[in-house]
C-alpha cells in the first residue's frame, strides 16, 4: 500500500472562514483536524486542536453562518480543543468527495495552516491515491510532500505535537534537560520559553505523552 502527503492550496473564497481566520491572525499557527464524521448529507461534526488564544477565535466562530454548534476546551499552553457541528459547504464537500475513493484512508490529523495550505496524508492502493490526487488537482493547487510505501520512516513523529510543545521540547534538549545526568532543570526550560515552571512542565509532559503513545502504537521493532 502507498502513502502520500499533500499540501493543498485553495483559493481564498473556498477556504472555511475559520481557516481564513487562522491565516489572517498572526497569533494562530495551525488548526489540526483530529476527528471528522459526516452524520447527515449536509452536516458533519469535527474536533480540532488549535494553536492560539481562545478569545478572538470564539468571537469569530460565532459569526460563521455554517456553524451549527461548538464547544471549546482550553489547554494550559495557549491552545485549545474545539468540537464543531458545521454545515457541509460546496468546497468542503468537494474535498471530502475527493478523498472518499474506495479503499482509501485519510490519515489524521489534517493541518489547516497559517500559510493558507492544508496538509494531509492518505494511505491505500496506488490507484485510489492517484485518483484522489488527480481529482483535487483539477480545482486546487497541490504539492506532493512525501510519497512512498507504508509504513515509512518519513512519517513525521512530531505530527501530534502542538507548535508550543515542540518549542518546549526543543528548548529542553538544547539546554540539557534530557541529558543523563541532567545539565539543566525545568527552571531553565521555563526561562527559555518565558513562562512559568508549571507551564513548562505541562508542555513537556503533554509532548512526552504524545510521542510515547505514538511509539508504542507502532508495535515492536
Amino acid at each position: 500500500m502507498r502513502y502520500l502527503e499533500l499540501s493543498i492550496s485553495r483559493p481564498t473564497e473556498d477556504r472555511h472562514p475559520m481557516h481564513e481566520f487562522v491565516v489572517a491572525h498572526d497569533e494562530y499557527t495551525v488548526a489540526r483536524q483530529l476527528y471528522h464524521r459526516q452524520y447527515a448529507p449536509s452536516e458533519h461534526a469535527l474536533l480540532f486542536h488549535v494553536d492560539g488564544p481562545v478569545g478572538s477565535y470564539t468571537e469569530a466562530i460565532q459569526a460563521v453562518p455554517s456553524v451549527i454548534d461548538f464547544e471549546i476546551a482550553p489547554c494550559s499552553d495557549d491552545s485549545f480543543y474545539i468540537y464543531v457541528r458545521d454545515e457541509v459547504t460546496d468546497p468542503g464537500r468537494a474535498l471530502i468527495d475527493a478523498f472518499s475513493q474506495p479503499g482509501l484512508l485519510l490519515a489524521r490529523p489534517l493541518e489547516y495552516r497559517a500559510d493558507g495550505t492544508i496538509w494531509l496524508a492518505v494511505i491505500g492502493p496506488a490507484e485510489a491515491i492517484q485518483s484522489a490526487a488527480d481529482t483535487v488537482g483539477e480545482t486546487t493547487e497541490t504539492e506532493v510532500r512525501t510519497i512512498g510505501e507504508f509504513p515509512s520512516s518519513s512519517i513525521d513523529s512530531r505530527v501530534g505535537l502542538t507548535e508550543r510543545q515542540l518549542e518546549a521540547v526543543t528548548a529542553a534538549v538544547d539546554c540539557g534537560y534530557y541529558e543523563v545526568p541532567r545539565a539543566a532543570g525545568i527552571e531553565e526550560v521555563a526561562a527559555r520559553l518565558a513562562c512559568s515552571t508549571g507551564t513548562a512542565g505541562e508542555l513537556l509532559r503533554r509532548a512526552e505523552q504524545t510521542v510515547m503513545a505514538d511509539l508504542v502504537a507502532g508495535g515492536p521493532f
